[in-house]
């Protein structure tokens, strides 16, 4: 049988952005080169899913089901791809099924065609709801495996993968390496071996982080695989993925000839090239190849992500160690294959471990519900230090949204009558607190950042003076103040009458009557979860903080009455800040 032409999935409107630019690139630089990507005939065109749900809510502005009908006026030749996390949908956690069942049919309403759908543990239970949905719509999906490299995966585990898929109705079978773990022998093998086991056409998916995606896409070729993910020359390599220009050319006037237009490409990439320059300040720092991947397993959307959170908190100078980190949790945590949300579990908790300088001080909600099997079937087991951090907790074996409860009934109560748009609430039922927020700026322009005071000056009520009894002259009453973060005490003296009043600090910090419970890492205060005068015994949770997407309990460090809050929901904090005082 004669080889037919190489067909090509374009990402530059998602994977490749989302690995070199921390997702951050605008629908309004996308819909100008929107009509010459549908003239080129992609395969397919990757444009959702992901982090890019997320990401514009979070930080654009922008809905994100909007981007996606612009797009779809724009191009209604070119198939539309998204990934989908399975149960995850396009968020951390486990949804119940009305939700995923919801949030397929709206995205095919929107103009998605072909589903690439995958679990990050590859249990796929996990993606069953998602995959009978899209086929219920009549739209294709694409079932993943998620490649990763252990003591526990082998080429005999992933033909078993691959069949399994096959029966679960795929339409098309996607090795998703989504860190650029695959070595060209290693590719040709497995290509060379699915194809044998099922008769599922095979899309490879593969980064450049490692250097070795040119050498693994021709040995992909040479064993008859039918689809690949290329980026636009610009956002490709380092972190992304191979370049589409160079396979488009290199297999020119060969039996795999993509029969691409390199002239299209070539301007298409011209304005990728200017949009770049747009968004330099995300641009990931792994522009080359690192090989050292291969250890660290981070996958390409990862890295820029993590290297931005790492600047937010002003720990950029430990990436190093939480690259070393992470195989390290990855073992303990039973080698889970690393990509969303697993890879931000694990990388979240890696970054923990070396910002709290302690590994496992803080044990992220996600981790534990990970170690719990509430993410599904771990491929190994977990360590012994793991598992005696969260003690005798009954561990999940069924499918895990088995134990959910339907949510849309809650979401629609939660919403009443302001937001009532299936859009608005699926929106609210993936991420419900971004999204509140969200909808209270959507279609505004969005204030550049006040400058920040030197020094920053918040008034407290007054307290009990502190200091000798003022002139005969003055009036004075003593004040609690916050200074960069700091507790004061301030004397504040009106002079005569009529006099302004004048501010004189102490040069200690005020004494707080009680012990300050403190913040064991860097974040925003995503619940408050007491009230001044509560009653807690030492271990009760007191208030969650939210840090690169992951919560974190922070409990009670001593039983007593909580005395004062000192932070409230939306704060940012930093390590050591004090929270709530405990007397």
């Amino acid at each position: 049988m004669a080889a037919a032409p190489l067909k090509i999935t374009e990402i530059v409107l998602r994977d490749a952005h989302q690995s070199l630019l921390a997702t951050r690139m605008r629908t309004e630089d996308m819909l100008p080169i929107a009509e010459k990507l549908d003239q080129v005939g992609f395969f397919s065109l990757e444009m959702w899913g992901g982090a890019t749900f997320d990401t514009c809510i979070r930080f654009l502005n922008e809905d994100p089901w909007e981007r996606a009908r612009a797009l779809k006026k724009k191009m209604p030749n070119t198939p539309f791809q998204m990934l989908l996390r399975g149960q995850n949908a396009v968020g951390y956690r486990h949804y119940a099924d009305d939700i995923i069942e919801r949030f397929v049919k709206q995205s095919v309403e929107v103009g998605i065609n072909i589903f690439r759908i995958f679990d990050a543990l590859n249990d796929f239970r996990n993606i069953e709801t998602a995959v009978k949905t899209v086929q219920r719509c009549g739209e294709t999906v694409e079932g993943c495996i998620s490649y990763t490299v252990s003591p526990v995966h082998n080429v005999e585990l992933y033909l078993k993968m691959a069949k399994q898929l096959e029966d679960m109705g795929a339409d098309i079978l996607c090795i998703k390496d989504m860190a650029g773990l695959l070595t060209p022998a290693v590719t040709k093998t497995l290509v060379t071996e699915i194809k044998k086991t099922i008769k599922l056409p095979v899309h490879l998916h593969t980064h450049a982080t490692t250097g070795l995606a040119g050498m693994n896409i021709q040995c992909a070729i040479e064993a008859g695989v039918d689809m690949v993910d290329t980026a636009i020359s610009t956002l490709s390599m380092g972190t992304s993925h191979y370049a589409t220009e160079c396979l488009v050319a290199g297999l020119k006037d060969t039996p795999r000839d993509t029969g691409l237009s390199l002239d299209l490409l070539e301007e298409i990439n011209d304005y990728f090239a200017e949009v770049k320059k747009k968004y330099a300040e995300f641009e990931s720092d792994f522009k080359s190849v690192d090989i050292s991947i291969l250890k660290s397993q981070i996958p390409g959307g990862m890295i820029s992500n993590m290297e931005n959170q790492l600047r937010e908190q002003n720990a950029i100078d430990k990436l190093d160690e939480v690259l070393e980190e992470v195989p390290r949790v990855r073992k303990d945590m039973g080698y889970p294959p690393l990509v969303t949300p697993t890879s931000q579990i694990i990388g979240s908790q890696a970054t923990l471990n070396v910002l709290t300088g302690e590994r496992y001080k803080v044990i992220t909600k996600e981790t534990r519900q990970c170690l719990l099997g509430n993410y599904g079937k771990l491929p190994a087991p977990i360590s012994e230090t793991l598992r005696e951090k969260i003690g005798d907790e009954e561990m999940t074996v069924c499918r895990p949204a088995d134990l959910l409860a339907p949510e849309w009934d809650t979401v629609c109560k939660d919403l009443g009558d302001e937001y009532t748009s299936e859009e608005d609430r699926l929106t609210y039922a993936l991420f419900p607190k971004v999204a509140l927020k969200f909808f209270k700026t959507r279609g505004k322009p969005q204030p550049k950042p006040a400058a920040k005071p030197s020094p920053a000056v918040t008034a407290a009520a007054p307290v009990a003076p502190v200091t000798a009894a003022p002139a005969a002259a003055s009036a004075s009453a003593v004040y609690k103040v916050r200074v960069d973060g700091k507790d004061y005490t301030v004397e504040v003296l009106t002079g005569e009458t009529g006099a302004a009043p004048v501010a004189v600090s102490s040069a200690a910090p005020a004494a707080a009557s009680g012990s300050p419970l403190t913040a064991p890492l860097p974040g925003s205060i995503f619940t408050v979860k007491c009230k001044a005068g509560d009653a807690v015994t030492k271990g009760d949770i007191v208030l969650i903080i939210e840090s690169m997407k992951m919560e974190s309990e922070v409990t009670a460090h001593q039983s007593g009455t909580i005395q004062s809050i000192l932070v409230k929901e939306g704060d940012n904090v930093q390590t050591g800040d004090e929270l709530v005082i405990i007397g």
